[in-house]
């Protein structure tokens, strides 16, 4: 193709369309001389301008179509005709295989240098120019340029060598940490594939005739099946050896964690072992430290919940918990609480198992088992620290119970994690566990139970009918605001890998004590108890949090539904 041109420079053409003043222009220009960037991008960052609208802008002035490619389907193999390296070098993508000529999307559509690369790369055929928004491009690089191929490729050649080893060749092989061993490529495919597709947890698991590597994609495991299962070993020899762990012990589970750079995204990884049936399964949960800390104001909890919550972690002393099960995002919860406490007039004592985000000023103690270092030695060491603030991992056994209690009679602030299904049991679940029912109405102030909903895919949403049967269920949950609601659900697309759903959000509950929550506490009643927490006007259950969402299409009925299969509904 003839590469379009534009008949003047795009700041004069902008200027000339009064689409930016003139100011505009030359304050853009100053910028741009100290940062380097396209002038394009400058006037975006600066606000003059909308990204949609400038490139919509230039498809008219070159004459070639501007694109939505969100919900376009393209496939893997056609844009795998131009290599991941080049396509993301010159914000390119293969949209379509027309025979003679491809339909190439560029973000900058005048950069003529990146056209003349793309010509070569890819004749004989021809080149039709469409302009699409980078955002976009990289959403579908991400998906497109997938490591699968990558990955079976390695698993391949290692089983090849793997039949060429003896059992003892192929051992002291792969402990060399060099990152030219087959099996260290495989698992670098592994977990670059992971982090692209945004997965919290991959999961090795070794079968009969094959390896089953799955990753948890917003809560959804996602398989991808190797015919190669004899390899299963070597990788978990290998990644034994990044989390420091007996490689020789291979009849008992072991727990370790390692530290990778991936894609400039700095990964802590946990890493737990257990003997199988064929094997050892391996579970690795993925922690991005890059990304930093979720505030409260990031977790998803609606403004009105937030205050009442920060009034009750900035209480001088008592009990605060956060429940749910495992994966609910407790831990970020908890962790953005203590960002907002953490002050240099504030002494902070953690007990953790592991210690998931290194925080400053806040001491941070890491359990371990092996030296009798529990949850129970550490805290009532901890009370001895002088702290103010004393955050437990979680509430394992009656003697942590009753000793974060005693701390939070006698002035401290403690904050910690329980395992139940929503926040009324919450309370009777710490007198289950051994504690005395005065000490739990004592002490205890709030509780904050929660789960994660998967968003709907805001490049695909699309307007929900409800079936009657939802709308019998969904009337019998909320009422009358059924008929104000606005659901949607996604169509599928490749920004979400045709799921229909894009990332996560939290749904919360807050429980907060009051006088005859606490009484009915210290006489045992548990009936009196849940009547009381039921009764109270400021309590949302965690249904309708998530009907909240699913109203003003955050999230999909199916959502709501799946959340209610897991918990026991509370009645409003």
């Amino acid at each position: 193709m003839v590469a379009p041109k534009l008949k003047m420079r795009l700041g004069d053409l902008l200027v000339h369309e009064h689409i930016i003043t003139n100011e505009q222009l030359m304050q853009a220009l100053n910028s741009q001389k100290s940062t380097g960037r396209k002038l394009g991008n400058t006037l975006i960052e600066l606000g003059y301008i909308g990204e949609k609208q400038l490139l919509e802008f230039l498809a008219q002035q070159l004459d070639v179509p501007f694109l939505d490619i969100s919900q376009k389907h393209i496939a893997p193999e056609v844009a795998k005709l131009l290599p991941e390296v080049h396509a993301r070098r010159l914000r390119a993508l293969i949209l379509e295989d027309q025979g003679d000529a491809v339909l190439i999307g560029m973000s900058d559509p005048a950069d003529l240098s990146g056209l003349d690369q793309l010509e070569q790369m890819l004749a004989p055929k021809k080149l039709k120019l469409a302009v699409v928004m980078e955002s976009q491009l990289f959403e579908a690089f991400d998906g497109l340029y997938r490591r699968t191929a990558d990955i079976e490729s390695f698993a391949s050649q290692l089983e090849e060598e793997y039949d060429q080893s003896t059992d003892f060749d192929l051992t002291t092989s792969f402990v060399d940490e060099g990152g030219d061993a087959t099996v260290g490529k495989l698992l670098q495919s592994v977990f670059e594939d992971a982090v692209q597709m945004r997965a919290s947890d991959i999961h090795i698991e070794p079968d009969e005739k094959l390896l089953r590597i799955r990753q948890r994609i917003d809560g959804v495991l996602q398989e991808n099946i190797l015919k190669e299962n004899k390899i299963a070993s070597a990788m978990v020899l290998r990644l034994k050896l990044m989390a420091g762990l007996d490689i020789s012990e291979k009849r008992l589970p072991q727990d370790g964690r390692f530290n990778l750079q991936i894609k400039g995204h700095n990964i802590d990884v946990r890493m737990s072992t257990m003997p199988v049936q064929f094997g050892e399964s391996v579970v690795m949960r993925l922690l991005d430290q890059s990304a930093g800390l979720l505030s409260l104001d990031e977790t998803g909890m609606p403004a009105d919940l937030i205050e009442r919550v920060r009034h009750q972690i900035t209480r001088p002393h008592g009990m605060v918990l956060v429940t749910g099960p495992t994966g609910s995002g407790k831990t970020t919860t908890l962790y953005g609480a203590l960002s907002e406490l953490n002050q240099s007039t504030k002494k902070i004592i953690t007990v953790e198992d592991p210690v998931e985000y290194r925080l400053p000023r806040i001491n941070q103690v890491q359990i371990n088992s092996k030296i009798d270092l529990s949850f129970s030695t550490v805290l009532r060491t901890a009370l001895r620290q002088d702290p103010d603030i004393i955050m437990v991992g979680e509430m394992r056994d009656s003697e942590t119970v009753e000793m974060g209690l005693r701390g939070a009679l006698t002035g401290h602030l403690v904050l910690s994690t329980l395992h139940t299904n929503d926040a009324i049991t919450s309370a009777l679940r710490l007198i289950d566990m051994g504690a005395a029912g005065f000490l739990v109405g004592s002490s205890l102030r709030a509780v904050i139970a929660q789960r994660l909903v998967r968003r709907v895919c805001e490049s695909c949403s699309s307007d929900h009918t409800l079936t009657s049967q939802e709308q019998l269920w969904l009337t019998h949950l909320a009422g009358d605001a059924v008929k104000q609601a606005q659901f949607k659900q996604g169509k599928g697309c490749q920004s979400c890998q045709y799921t229909g759903y894009r990332g996560r959000i939290g749904v919360f509950e807050l429980l907060e004590m009051n006088e005859a929550m606490m009484a009915a506490l210290k006489r045992n009643d548990a009936e009196d108890f849940t009547k009381q927490a039921k009764a109270n006007p400021s309590f949302r259950p965690l249904a309708l949090a998530a009907f909240d969402y699913a109203s003003q299409g955050v999230t999909t009925v199916e959502e709501v539904l799946r959340l209610v299969e897991m918990i026991e509904v509370v009645d409003s």
